[in-house]
Protein backbone atom coordinates (compact mmCIF):
# COMPACT_ATOMS: atom_id res chain seq x y z
CA UNK A 1 0.00 0.00 0.00
CA UNK A 2 1.59 3.53 -0.30
CA UNK A 3 0.07 6.98 0.20
CA UNK A 4 1.10 10.52 -0.73
CA UNK A 5 0.86 14.05 1.00
CA UNK A 6 0.47 17.59 -0.03
CA UNK A 7 0.11 20.60 1.79
CA UNK A 8 -1.18 23.77 1.10
CA UNK A 9 0.29 25.26 4.37
CA UNK A 10 3.29 24.83 6.40
CA UNK A 11 5.56 21.71 4.99
CA UNK A 12 4.21 18.57 8.01
CA UNK A 13 4.93 14.75 7.86
CA UNK A 14 1.97 13.11 9.52
CA UNK A 15 3.82 10.16 10.12
CA UNK A 16 7.53 11.01 10.87
CA UNK A 17 6.84 10.30 14.27
CA UNK A 18 5.47 6.84 14.45
CA UNK A 19 7.60 3.32 13.46
CA UNK A 20 5.11 0.74 14.02
CA UNK A 21 1.24 1.40 14.33
CA UNK A 22 -0.84 -0.46 16.17
CA UNK A 23 -4.65 -0.02 14.58
CA UNK A 24 -7.40 0.66 16.35
CA UNK A 25 -9.64 -1.38 14.10
CA UNK A 26 -7.07 -4.68 13.14
CA UNK A 27 -4.84 -6.36 15.68
CA UNK A 28 -2.00 -6.31 13.49
CA UNK A 29 0.89 -3.81 13.65
CA UNK A 30 1.69 -2.10 10.40
CA UNK A 31 5.15 -1.11 9.12
CA UNK A 32 5.73 2.55 7.72
CA UNK A 33 8.39 4.32 6.39
CA UNK A 34 8.95 7.64 4.75
CA UNK A 35 10.46 8.72 1.99
CA UNK A 36 11.52 12.63 0.89
CA UNK A 37 13.23 14.87 -0.99
CA UNK A 38 16.38 15.79 0.03
CA UNK A 39 16.18 19.19 1.29
CA UNK A 40 17.47 22.48 -0.67
CA UNK A 41 20.75 23.17 0.06
CA UNK A 42 20.92 26.95 -1.72
CA UNK A 43 18.10 29.25 0.40
CA UNK A 44 20.05 28.11 3.99
CA UNK A 45 23.97 27.29 2.58
CA UNK A 46 23.45 23.55 3.91
CA UNK A 47 22.16 24.34 7.07
CA UNK A 48 19.09 22.34 6.83
CA UNK A 49 20.25 19.84 4.05
CA UNK A 50 24.29 19.67 4.77
CA UNK A 51 22.80 16.16 6.65
CA UNK A 52 20.38 15.05 4.67
CA UNK A 53 22.02 13.93 1.48
CA UNK A 54 24.16 16.78 0.69
CA UNK A 55 26.98 15.39 -0.98
CA UNK A 56 24.71 14.18 -3.54
CA UNK A 57 24.64 17.85 -5.08
CA UNK A 58 28.21 18.09 -5.36
CA UNK A 59 28.28 15.04 -7.61
CA UNK A 60 25.49 16.20 -9.54
CA UNK A 61 27.23 20.03 -10.05
CA UNK A 62 30.23 17.57 -11.48
CA UNK A 63 28.41 15.74 -14.24
CA UNK A 64 26.34 18.94 -15.22
CA UNK A 65 30.04 20.62 -15.76
CA UNK A 66 31.24 18.14 -17.29
CA UNK A 67 28.95 18.28 -19.71
CA UNK A 68 29.25 21.50 -20.27
CA UNK A 69 32.40 21.53 -20.49
CA UNK A 70 32.18 18.52 -23.47
CA UNK A 71 30.01 21.02 -24.92
CA UNK A 72 31.96 23.85 -25.51
CA UNK A 73 35.43 21.48 -26.61
CA UNK A 74 33.24 20.00 -29.13
CA UNK A 75 32.50 22.91 -30.71
CA UNK A 76 36.09 24.02 -30.64
CA UNK A 77 37.69 21.21 -31.76
CA UNK A 78 34.70 21.09 -34.95
CA UNK A 79 35.81 24.79 -35.60
CA UNK A 80 39.34 23.52 -35.70
CA UNK A 81 40.02 20.56 -37.40
CA UNK A 82 39.10 18.60 -40.73
CA UNK A 83 36.48 15.64 -41.34
CA UNK A 84 39.31 13.00 -41.23
CA UNK A 85 41.56 14.68 -38.62
CA UNK A 86 38.85 15.17 -36.48
CA UNK A 87 37.53 10.80 -36.62
CA UNK A 88 40.58 10.04 -35.93
CA UNK A 89 40.93 12.45 -32.84
CA UNK A 90 38.07 11.48 -32.03
CA UNK A 91 38.52 7.50 -32.44
CA UNK A 92 42.41 6.40 -32.37
CA UNK A 93 43.14 2.92 -33.50
CA UNK A 94 44.68 1.28 -30.57
CA UNK A 95 48.20 -0.20 -30.16
CA UNK A 96 47.61 -2.43 -33.16
CA UNK A 97 46.39 0.01 -35.27
CA UNK A 98 43.13 -1.15 -35.50
CA UNK A 99 39.76 0.76 -34.67
CA UNK A 100 36.35 -0.41 -32.65
CA UNK A 101 33.33 1.28 -32.53
CA UNK A 102 31.99 1.13 -28.82
CA UNK A 103 28.83 0.60 -26.82
CA UNK A 104 28.02 4.55 -27.36
CA UNK A 105 29.61 5.01 -31.02
CA UNK A 106 26.89 2.03 -32.36
CA UNK A 107 24.27 4.53 -30.49
CA UNK A 108 25.20 6.98 -32.83
CA UNK A 109 25.40 4.96 -35.42
CA UNK A 110 22.12 3.31 -35.51
CA UNK A 111 20.92 7.36 -34.79
CA UNK A 112 22.16 8.31 -37.89
CA UNK A 113 20.81 4.95 -39.71
CA UNK A 114 24.00 4.09 -40.60
CA UNK A 115 24.34 0.11 -40.71
CA UNK A 116 28.09 -0.58 -41.16
CA UNK A 117 29.60 -1.84 -37.95
CA UNK A 118 33.51 -1.60 -38.94
CA UNK A 119 35.08 1.87 -38.64
CA UNK A 120 37.19 1.47 -42.23
CA UNK A 121 33.76 1.05 -44.44
CA UNK A 122 32.78 4.26 -43.51
CA UNK A 123 32.54 6.75 -46.77
CA UNK A 124 33.87 9.92 -46.47
CA UNK A 125 29.90 11.30 -46.18
CA UNK A 126 29.51 8.67 -43.46
CA UNK A 127 33.30 10.03 -41.72
CA UNK A 128 31.71 13.58 -41.58
CA UNK A 129 28.06 12.82 -40.06
CA UNK A 130 29.44 10.39 -37.79
CA UNK A 131 32.57 12.81 -36.38
CA UNK A 132 30.59 16.04 -36.59
CA UNK A 133 27.99 17.47 -34.29
CA UNK A 134 27.50 20.51 -36.01
CA UNK A 135 26.23 21.60 -32.74
CA UNK A 136 24.35 25.16 -33.57
CA UNK A 137 25.73 27.36 -30.62
CA UNK A 138 22.10 29.53 -30.33
CA UNK A 139 20.14 26.22 -29.45
CA UNK A 140 22.34 25.11 -26.36
CA UNK A 141 19.87 24.89 -23.29
CA UNK A 142 22.52 23.07 -20.96
CA UNK A 143 24.12 25.60 -18.83
CA UNK A 144 26.80 25.66 -16.17
CA UNK A 145 25.73 25.83 -12.47
CA UNK A 146 27.14 26.12 -8.49
CA UNK A 147 25.54 24.51 -5.78
CA UNK A 148 26.11 27.69 -3.77
CA UNK A 149 23.61 30.40 -3.23
CA UNK A 150 24.55 32.73 -5.24
CA UNK A 151 22.53 34.77 -6.72
CA UNK A 152 25.21 36.86 -9.06
CA UNK A 153 26.43 33.94 -10.64
CA UNK A 154 23.03 32.16 -11.63
CA UNK A 155 23.39 33.35 -14.58
CA UNK A 156 27.24 32.24 -16.23
CA UNK A 157 28.04 33.00 -19.99
CA UNK A 158 31.72 31.45 -21.32
CA UNK A 159 33.28 32.05 -24.56
CA UNK A 160 33.82 35.80 -23.72
CA UNK A 161 37.79 36.02 -24.43
CA UNK A 162 40.10 35.36 -27.34
CA UNK A 163 23.65 21.50 -18.96
CA UNK A 164 17.35 14.42 -13.38
CA UNK A 165 17.79 11.19 -11.24
CA UNK A 166 14.92 11.42 -9.14
CA UNK A 167 12.53 8.99 -11.85
CA UNK A 168 15.02 6.75 -12.78
CA UNK A 169 14.38 3.47 -11.85
CA UNK A 170 18.17 2.30 -11.94
CA UNK A 171 21.64 2.14 -12.67
CA UNK A 172 21.22 1.42 -16.49
CA UNK A 173 18.12 3.32 -16.51
CA UNK A 174 20.13 6.27 -15.22
CA UNK A 175 22.55 5.51 -17.58
CA UNK A 176 20.17 5.97 -20.61
CA UNK A 177 18.43 8.98 -19.30
CA UNK A 178 22.13 10.92 -18.74
CA UNK A 179 23.09 9.63 -22.68
CA UNK A 180 19.39 10.96 -23.69
CA UNK A 181 19.39 14.48 -22.44
CA UNK A 182 19.65 17.06 -25.33
CA UNK A 183 21.76 19.78 -24.76
CA UNK A 184 21.04 21.68 -28.17
CA UNK A 185 20.29 21.13 -31.55
CA UNK A 186 22.43 20.63 -35.04
CA UNK A 187 22.26 23.19 -37.18
CA UNK A 188 19.60 21.47 -39.71
CA UNK A 189 17.50 21.20 -36.34
CA UNK A 190 17.55 17.49 -35.14
CA UNK A 191 18.41 17.53 -31.01
CA UNK A 192 22.34 16.43 -29.97
CA UNK A 193 22.27 14.42 -26.91
CA UNK A 194 25.14 13.25 -24.31
CA UNK A 195 25.71 10.43 -25.77
CA UNK A 196 26.38 12.59 -29.18
CA UNK A 197 29.50 14.22 -27.24
CA UNK A 198 30.16 10.54 -25.87
CA UNK A 199 30.15 11.44 -22.33
CA UNK A 200 27.57 9.30 -21.08
CA UNK A 201 29.23 6.61 -19.36
CA UNK A 202 31.32 9.23 -17.58
CA UNK A 203 28.60 10.83 -16.43
CA UNK A 204 27.22 7.79 -15.15
CA UNK A 205 30.45 6.85 -13.22
CA UNK A 206 30.66 10.59 -11.36
CA UNK A 207 26.48 9.87 -10.52
CA UNK A 208 26.53 6.21 -9.77
CA UNK A 209 26.56 6.73 -5.99
CA UNK A 210 24.13 9.45 -6.30
CA UNK A 211 21.21 6.69 -7.17
CA UNK A 212 21.61 5.22 -3.69
CA UNK A 213 18.42 6.96 -1.39
CA UNK A 214 20.43 8.19 2.09
CA UNK A 215 18.78 6.31 5.43
CA UNK A 216 17.94 8.92 7.91
CA UNK A 217 15.46 8.90 11.08
CA UNK A 218 13.14 10.84 13.25
CA UNK A 219 13.59 11.80 16.84
CA UNK A 220 11.39 8.81 17.60
CA UNK A 221 13.46 6.41 14.78
CA UNK A 222 11.22 6.17 12.20
CA UNK A 223 12.95 5.39 8.84
CA UNK A 224 13.24 8.05 6.69
CA UNK A 225 14.63 7.65 3.27
CA UNK A 226 15.88 11.18 2.01
CA UNK A 227 17.03 11.22 -2.22
CA UNK A 228 16.76 13.80 -4.88
CA UNK A 229 16.06 17.16 -4.49
CA UNK A 230 14.03 18.36 -7.57
CA UNK A 231 12.27 21.71 -7.10
CA UNK A 232 8.28 21.31 -7.19
CA UNK A 233 7.56 24.62 -8.88
CA UNK A 234 10.10 24.47 -11.88
CA UNK A 235 10.50 20.46 -11.88
CA UNK A 236 8.05 17.60 -10.92
CA UNK A 237 9.32 17.98 -7.05
CA UNK A 238 9.05 14.53 -5.96
CA UNK A 239 10.94 12.09 -3.63
CA UNK A 240 12.62 9.32 -5.77
CA UNK A 241 11.27 5.70 -7.64
CA UNK A 242 14.31 3.96 -5.80
CA UNK A 243 13.38 5.51 -2.69
CA UNK A 244 9.95 4.41 -2.84
CA UNK A 245 10.50 1.04 -4.16
CA UNK A 246 12.97 0.51 -1.21
CA UNK A 247 10.49 1.12 0.97
CA UNK A 248 7.54 -0.64 0.23
CA UNK A 249 10.33 -3.91 -0.14
CA UNK A 250 10.73 -3.33 3.86
CA UNK A 251 7.42 -2.65 4.72
CA UNK A 252 6.30 -5.51 2.96
CA UNK A 253 2.59 -6.25 2.50
CA UNK A 254 0.37 -4.86 4.68
CA UNK A 255 2.49 -1.78 5.25
CA UNK A 256 2.61 1.63 4.13
CA UNK A 257 4.90 4.02 2.43
CA UNK A 258 4.34 8.18 2.98
CA UNK A 259 5.87 9.88 0.01
CA UNK A 260 6.03 13.59 -0.54
CA UNK A 261 4.13 15.09 -2.91
CA UNK A 262 3.91 18.79 -1.78
CA UNK A 263 2.76 22.07 -2.93
CA UNK A 264 -1.04 20.96 -3.58
CA UNK A 265 -2.74 19.15 -6.56
CA UNK A 266 -1.73 22.12 -9.26
CA UNK A 267 1.89 21.43 -8.99
CA UNK A 268 2.42 18.62 -7.40
CA UNK A 269 0.17 15.95 -7.00
CA UNK A 270 -0.43 16.56 -10.93
CA UNK A 271 3.15 15.82 -11.58
CA UNK A 272 3.29 12.73 -8.93
CA UNK A 273 0.49 10.94 -11.00
CA UNK A 274 0.86 12.24 -14.28
CA UNK A 275 4.84 11.85 -14.76
CA UNK A 276 6.28 9.84 -11.28
CA UNK A 277 3.40 7.45 -11.14
CA UNK A 278 3.71 6.85 -15.08
CA UNK A 279 7.71 6.12 -14.86
CA UNK A 280 7.63 3.72 -11.97
CA UNK A 281 4.37 1.72 -12.22
CA UNK A 282 3.28 2.73 -8.41
CA UNK A 283 -0.57 3.53 -7.36
CA UNK A 284 -1.49 5.10 -4.68
CA UNK A 285 -4.29 4.63 -2.52
CA UNK A 286 -4.93 7.86 -0.60
CA UNK A 287 -3.37 11.33 -0.30
CA UNK A 288 -3.15 13.31 2.60
CA UNK A 289 -3.63 17.41 2.00
CA UNK A 290 -2.39 18.98 4.74
CA UNK A 291 -3.96 22.35 5.02
CA UNK A 292 -3.21 25.42 7.75
CA UNK A 293 -5.99 28.03 8.84
CA UNK A 294 -3.25 30.85 8.35
CA UNK A 295 -3.28 30.00 4.67
CA UNK A 296 -6.71 29.43 3.87
CA UNK A 297 -7.46 32.37 5.28
CA UNK A 298 -5.49 33.99 3.09
CA UNK A 299 -7.07 31.98 0.31
CA UNK A 300 -10.17 33.72 1.50
CA UNK A 301 -8.59 37.09 0.63
CA UNK A 302 -6.47 37.79 4.06
CA UNK A 303 -4.10 40.99 3.26
CA UNK A 304 -0.65 39.21 2.39
CA UNK A 305 1.42 38.06 5.52
CA UNK A 306 4.99 39.41 6.16
CA UNK A 307 7.36 37.07 8.32
CA UNK A 308 8.48 38.85 11.46
CA UNK A 309 5.60 41.03 11.61
CA UNK A 310 2.23 40.38 13.81
CA UNK A 311 -0.97 38.90 12.00
CA UNK A 312 -3.26 41.79 10.55
CA UNK A 313 -6.39 41.80 12.59
CA UNK A 314 -8.14 40.95 9.60
CA UNK A 315 -7.25 37.41 9.87
CA UNK A 316 -9.26 37.26 13.14
CA UNK A 317 -12.03 36.17 10.75
CA UNK A 318 -14.02 32.65 10.23
CA UNK A 319 -15.60 34.21 7.08
CA UNK A 320 -12.06 34.25 5.51
CA UNK A 321 -11.42 30.70 6.76
CA UNK A 322 -14.78 29.88 5.18
CA UNK A 323 -13.82 31.72 1.73
CA UNK A 324 -10.51 30.22 1.61
CA UNK A 325 -11.85 26.79 1.68
CA UNK A 326 -12.84 26.97 -1.83
CA UNK A 327 -8.90 26.50 -2.35
CA UNK A 328 -9.17 23.57 -0.42
CA UNK A 329 -12.39 22.07 -2.22
CA UNK A 330 -10.23 22.46 -5.93
CA UNK A 331 -7.29 20.80 -4.42
CA UNK A 332 -9.41 17.66 -2.98
CA UNK A 333 -11.41 17.82 -6.36
CA UNK A 334 -8.95 17.58 -8.27
CA UNK A 335 -6.79 14.84 -6.31
CA UNK A 336 -10.04 12.54 -5.91
CA UNK A 337 -9.94 12.48 -10.44
CA UNK A 338 -7.05 9.91 -10.22
CA UNK A 339 -9.37 7.55 -8.35
CA UNK A 340 -7.57 7.99 -4.85
CA UNK A 341 -9.05 8.84 -1.28
CA UNK A 342 -8.39 11.72 0.50
CA UNK A 343 -7.70 12.26 3.88
CA UNK A 344 -7.78 16.27 4.61
CA UNK A 345 -5.25 16.94 7.67
CA UNK A 346 -4.82 20.48 9.74
CA UNK A 347 -1.29 21.36 10.73
CA UNK A 348 -2.84 23.08 13.93
CA UNK A 349 -1.29 26.53 15.91
CA UNK A 350 -2.64 27.61 19.21
CA UNK A 351 -4.09 30.58 17.32
CA UNK A 352 -7.18 28.32 15.38
CA UNK A 353 -9.92 28.42 16.68
CA UNK A 354 -12.42 25.50 17.33
CA UNK A 355 -15.13 27.56 14.68
CA UNK A 356 -12.17 27.85 11.94
CA UNK A 357 -11.46 24.29 12.24
CA UNK A 358 -15.05 23.18 12.33
CA UNK A 359 -15.12 25.30 9.40
CA UNK A 360 -12.15 23.62 7.57
CA UNK A 361 -13.95 19.84 8.50
CA UNK A 362 -17.46 21.03 6.74
CA UNK A 363 -15.78 21.74 3.35
CA UNK A 364 -14.13 19.11 3.25
CA UNK A 365 -16.93 16.87 4.34
CA UNK A 366 -19.27 18.56 1.56
CA UNK A 367 -15.72 17.44 -1.17
CA UNK A 368 -16.65 14.24 0.11
CA UNK A 369 -13.27 12.99 1.51
CA UNK A 370 -12.95 10.45 4.76
CA UNK A 371 -16.21 9.99 6.93
CA UNK A 372 -17.52 11.79 9.29
CA UNK A 373 -16.48 9.92 12.52
CA UNK A 374 -12.72 10.02 11.70
CA UNK A 375 -12.61 13.49 10.03
CA UNK A 376 -13.75 14.76 13.17
CA UNK A 377 -11.62 13.14 15.41
CA UNK A 378 -8.89 14.32 12.96
CA UNK A 379 -9.95 17.77 12.83
CA UNK A 380 -10.73 19.01 15.98
CA UNK A 381 -6.83 17.88 16.93
CA UNK A 382 -3.34 19.87 16.82
CA UNK A 383 -1.47 17.24 15.17
CA UNK A 384 2.16 18.13 16.52
CA UNK A 385 0.74 15.94 19.41
CA UNK A 386 1.77 12.24 19.26
CA UNK A 387 -1.23 10.26 20.33
CA UNK A 388 -2.95 12.36 17.48
CA UNK A 389 -0.75 11.61 14.52
CA UNK A 390 -1.21 8.27 15.12
CA UNK A 391 -5.38 8.73 14.70
CA UNK A 392 -3.96 10.34 11.61
CA UNK A 393 -2.55 7.06 10.83
CA UNK A 394 -5.45 5.37 11.59
CA UNK A 395 -7.64 7.19 9.08
CA UNK A 396 -5.16 7.00 6.46
CA UNK A 397 -5.11 3.01 6.92
CA UNK A 398 -8.65 3.21 6.66
CA UNK A 399 -8.90 5.57 3.26
CA UNK A 400 -6.05 3.15 1.62
CA UNK A 401 -7.93 0.25 2.14
CA UNK A 402 -11.13 0.83 1.71
CA UNK A 403 -9.90 2.68 -2.02
CA UNK A 404 -12.10 1.10 -4.82
CA UNK A 405 -11.96 3.16 -7.93
CA UNK A 406 -9.67 2.42 -10.54
CA UNK A 407 -6.33 4.88 -11.13
CA UNK A 408 -6.70 7.56 -13.81
CA UNK A 409 -4.57 9.11 -15.59
CA UNK A 410 -5.52 13.05 -16.60
CA UNK A 411 -4.24 12.90 -20.29
CA UNK A 412 -3.08 9.93 -22.72
CA UNK A 413 0.53 10.01 -24.04
CA UNK A 414 0.04 9.99 -26.86
CA UNK A 415 -1.90 13.01 -27.27
CA UNK A 416 -0.23 15.87 -28.64
CA UNK A 417 1.62 18.62 -26.29
CA UNK A 418 -0.78 21.26 -26.88
CA UNK A 419 -3.44 18.86 -25.57
CA UNK A 420 -1.84 17.88 -22.64
CA UNK A 421 -0.98 21.22 -21.47
CA UNK A 422 -4.57 22.16 -22.18
CA UNK A 423 -5.77 19.37 -20.04
CA UNK A 424 -3.33 20.70 -17.34
CA UNK A 425 -4.32 24.21 -17.54
CA UNK A 426 -8.41 23.53 -17.32
CA UNK A 427 -7.40 21.01 -14.17
CA UNK A 428 -6.44 24.45 -13.10
CA UNK A 429 -9.80 26.07 -13.62
CA UNK A 430 -8.32 27.73 -17.07
CA UNK A 431 -10.86 28.40 -20.06
CA UNK A 432 -8.09 28.02 -21.82
CA UNK A 433 -4.00 28.29 -23.38
CA UNK A 434 -2.24 31.21 -24.54
CA UNK A 435 0.48 30.51 -26.26
CA UNK A 436 3.67 32.78 -27.01
CA UNK A 437 5.36 32.79 -30.91
CA UNK A 438 8.19 31.42 -28.70
CA UNK A 439 6.63 28.42 -27.43
CA UNK A 440 4.53 27.59 -30.69
CA UNK A 441 7.97 27.52 -32.45
CA UNK A 442 9.35 25.27 -29.61
CA UNK A 443 6.14 23.18 -29.79
CA UNK A 444 6.60 22.41 -33.45
CA UNK A 445 10.29 21.66 -32.88
CA UNK A 446 10.00 18.72 -30.28
CA UNK A 447 6.76 17.58 -32.17
CA UNK A 448 8.78 17.11 -35.46
CA UNK A 449 11.48 15.56 -33.39
CA UNK A 450 9.45 12.72 -32.13
CA UNK A 451 9.82 13.75 -28.38
CA UNK A 452 5.76 14.84 -28.55
CA UNK A 453 4.60 11.54 -26.50
CA UNK A 454 6.62 12.79 -23.45
CA UNK A 455 4.52 13.92 -20.23
CA UNK A 456 4.15 17.63 -19.45
CA UNK A 457 5.90 19.20 -16.29
CA UNK A 458 4.39 22.73 -15.59
CA UNK A 459 6.58 25.41 -14.47
CA UNK A 460 4.14 27.40 -12.44
CA UNK A 461 4.05 29.92 -9.23
CA UNK A 462 3.39 27.43 -6.31
CA UNK A 463 0.83 30.34 -5.04
CA UNK A 464 -1.89 30.43 -7.17
CA UNK A 465 -3.91 27.85 -9.34
CA UNK A 466 -3.31 30.71 -12.10
CA UNK A 467 0.03 32.12 -13.13
CA UNK A 468 -0.86 35.22 -10.81
CA UNK A 469 0.16 34.70 -7.47
CA UNK A 470 -2.17 37.19 -6.59
CA UNK A 471 -5.38 35.13 -7.45
CA UNK A 472 -5.75 33.24 -4.34
CA UNK A 473 -8.88 30.60 -3.93
CA UNK A 474 -10.00 28.95 -6.96
CA UNK A 475 -10.23 31.46 -9.96
CA UNK A 476 -11.80 30.32 -13.05
CA UNK A 477 -12.20 31.48 -16.75
CA UNK A 478 -8.62 32.57 -17.17
CA UNK A 479 -6.40 32.39 -20.06
CA UNK A 480 -3.26 30.33 -18.91
CA UNK A 481 0.02 32.24 -20.48
CA UNK A 482 3.18 29.72 -22.25
CA UNK A 483 5.76 31.83 -22.91
CA UNK A 484 8.18 28.94 -23.51
CA UNK A 485 8.54 25.32 -23.93
CA UNK A 486 11.61 23.37 -23.43
CA UNK A 487 12.71 19.93 -23.24
CA UNK A 488 14.48 17.36 -20.14
CA UNK A 489 14.77 14.34 -22.39
CA UNK A 490 16.80 12.54 -20.08
CA UNK A 491 14.61 12.98 -17.01
CA UNK A 492 11.70 12.21 -19.82
CA UNK A 493 9.54 15.28 -19.85
CA UNK A 494 8.60 18.58 -21.75
CA UNK A 495 8.23 21.54 -19.47
CA UNK A 496 6.01 24.90 -20.38
CA UNK A 497 7.26 28.16 -18.72
CA UNK A 498 3.87 29.35 -17.51
CA UNK A 499 3.39 32.97 -17.53
CA UNK A 500 6.62 34.78 -15.58
CA UNK A 501 7.79 31.69 -13.94
CA UNK A 502 11.72 31.93 -13.67
CA UNK A 503 14.04 29.11 -13.75
CA UNK A 504 16.64 30.88 -11.71
CA UNK A 505 18.50 31.84 -14.83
Amino acid sequence: MGCCSIDLGLPFNPFLNQRRIHSRYSDDKIRVVTTLRQPSQGPTFGIKGGAAGGGDIHAITTANNLLAAAINTRIFHESTQSDNALFNRLYPPNKKGNRTFSDVMHRRLKKLGITKVKPEDLNLEEVKRFARLDVDPETITWRRLMDVNDRFLRKITVGQGPDEKALTTSLADMRDRLGKMVIGNTRDGDPVTADDLGVGGALSVLMKDTINPTLMQTLEHTPVFVHAGPFANIAHGDSSIVADKIALKLVGPGGFVVTEAGFGCDIRIEKFMNIKCRYSGLRPQCAIIVATIRALKMHGGGPPVTAGKPLDSAYENVALVEAGCANLVRHIKNTKAYGVNVVVAVNRFSTDTNDEIGAVRSAALAADTLDSDYLSSLLAKAFFMRSYQIDLGIAVQKACESATEPFKFLYPLEASIEDKIEAIATSYGASGVKYSQQAEKQIKMYSKQGFSGLPICMAKTQYSFSDNLAAKGAPTGFLLPIRDVRPSIGAGFIYPLVGTMMLDE
